[in-house]
């Protein structure tokens, strides 16, 4: 069987827990690292990988896995779908996928190559969860409660504030889809407590939601990548009322955000050209594995 070629773009938490994924995968094998200093410093786990500036010094790439920044993604895969490679990534601000969507479709379509993007697990494989649970209901109200647990994608807006040195978000549920966010920022010399808070309140990520900002003097001393969601769903299913449904589960953030690319990498060799969401792809395209196998085992 020949193994689908995949080269990680970034090497960040998201990007080193991709290589573990790709590495854990059978029908896989890693093309290269695209790294933006290249092989300088080249970590002792990547030895035996290329690692370069640019995806273009690398042969036979079938899907490139963007493990970079929300905000950076669509420059990345505007930049690689031309080269005919496919793209997923994990891009999480939700107000924005509808749009990000329509800009990618035109450049797949022309270039023949595909693009699954917010593809982590929220957005993500918890959109498809979400999807079901309205099917199973169609009329009623779905919560979706997050943490407590480090938001890696608000984690890296407060680190991009000036004045800012190093940051953690953390996500706390307060029940119905309501959220605290409690951030803690090591700050540079002579940065401003004060004007670093509002530049994080006043961003998209953080405005829509209570935030609390706290200076540390390290915040490595309060990192921890766990996360969680909690999904539920009341409502009615045909004319039957009451009907309540759950979905729970307890994760290393990057980990699992990692692991969900490899999958949608796996199942973007399977669509037609265009840009997809996960609640557009058949769940079975993201398994490995003989598909008359995977019916027989699962179904």
């Amino acid at each position: 069987m020949k193994k689908i070629r995949a080269a990680v773009v970034g090497y960040g938490n998201i990007g080193q827990y991709t290589v573990e994924a790709l590495e854990a995968a059978e029908d896989f094998e890693i093309a290269g690292i695209v790294r933006r200093n290249g092989a300088a410093d080249k970590p002792q786990e990547l030895s035996k990988y290329d690692v370069v500036k640019d995806i273009k010094e690398l042969k036979d790439v079938d899907v490139a896995i963007l493990a970079t920044p929300t905000r950076s993604c669509e420059e990345y895969a505007k930049s690689i779908l031309p080269l005919g490679i496919n793209t997923v990534d994990s891009f999480d601000i939700h107000t924005n996928i509808r749009q990000y969507r329509a800009n990618l479709m035109p450049i797949c379509k022309e270039h023949n190559a595909v693009s699954v993007i917010a593809a982590g697990w929220d957005p993500g494989s918890d959109s498809i969860v979400r999807t079901l649970m309205q099917s199973l209901a169609p009329k009623g109200l779905s919560y979706t409660n997050f943490g407590p647990g480090m938001s890696m994608g608000h984690s890296v807006c407060v680190r991009s504030k000036a004045g800012v040195k190093n940051a953690l978000s953390m996500t706390i549920p307060k029940g119905e889809g309501i959220h605290r966010r409690m951030v803690y920022v090591e700050l540079e010399d002579g940065a401003s407590l004060e004007e670093v808070t509002k530049a994080i309140k006043a961003d998209p990520y953080f405005a829509n939601d209570e935030t609390h900002v706290f200076q540390v003097t390290s915040v490595d001393d309060v990192r921890d990548m766990g996360h969680g969601v909690n999904l539920v769903r009341k409502g009615v299913s045909g004319k039957t009322q009451n009907q309540r449904l759950e979905f729970d589960m307890s994760i290393n953030n990057p980990a699992l955000t990692g692991q969900v690319l490899v999958n949608v990498a796996r199942a973007s060799m399977r669509q037609q050209p265009g840009c997809y969401t996960m609640i557009e792809l058949p769940v079975i395209d993201m398994l490995a594995g003989d598909r008359e196998d995977l019916i027989s085992t699962l179904v």
